[in-house]
């Protein structure tokens, strides 16, 4: 089995990676949705956030996510208080999934996190997607963000520089999502194979 660490920056397309590797057979875990998940109402997660942020990032007694998110961008502390909250409880779902890998399959982990984490030495191999910050703009615009919310949101992340120096491959996804497929493709057929055997 391979253990890939997928990462880039936001409205990067590693999404998109993620996607066409599942397409492929990989078993694809998003740590957003681990993320998301360890905050649910009735999780030990939810009852440490609204023990430290207070009722005001509660809606109908669930925590409104764009508040939270809101709070934690403007305030490093209180960014810094999340990831404590959430990350050990997504690296420990993420570490279960690992375990339950057999034969020769092959786990994508989208971790956008993944330079901020630490987390480089979980994986047998890291690709990082990256475009050009236009094209994240023009992206992440379309997902109803505003320009402050994504400065914001990229200054809180690693640089592009940053995840290229732990990464062994950087997809450069400027292009069509045909371009993209095939580069997919060329990794998923020739490169992870190649790890497989040189693990087993």
């Amino acid at each position: 089995m391979v253990v890939v660490g997928l990462t880039g920056g936001i409205g990067s397309g590693k999404s998109m990676v993620g996607e066409l590797f599942a397409r492929l057979g990989a078993v694809v875990v998003d740590a957003d949705q681990l993320a998301r998940e360890s905050i649910d109402r009735g999780t030990d997660g939810f009852d440490q956030v609204v023990s430290f942020f207070g009722d005001s990032v509660l809606s109908n007694g669930a925590i409104d996510r764009r508040v939270l998110a809101e709070r934690v961008f403007a305030d490093a502390t209180a960014r810094r208080k999340l990831e404590s909250i959430i990350h050990p409880i997504v690296r420990s779902q993420f570490l279960q999934a690992v375990d339950a890998l057999h034969g020769e399959e092959v786990l994508v982990y989208e971790i956008p996190l993944l330079v901020e984490s630490r987390a480089e030495g979980l994986f047998d191999f890291i690709i990082s997607v990256e475009c050009e910050i236009s094209i994240r703009y023009e992206r992440l615009r379309a997902r109803g963000m505003s320009s402050n919310e994504i400065d914001s949101r990229i200054a809180s992340q690693a640089t592009a520089e940053e995840r290229a120096a732990i990464a062994d491959l950087v997809i450069t996804n400027n292009g069509t999502q045909e371009e993209l497929l095939r580069e997919v493709e060329r990794i998923w057929e020739s490169i992870l194979p190649a790890l497989q055997r040189a693990k087993g």
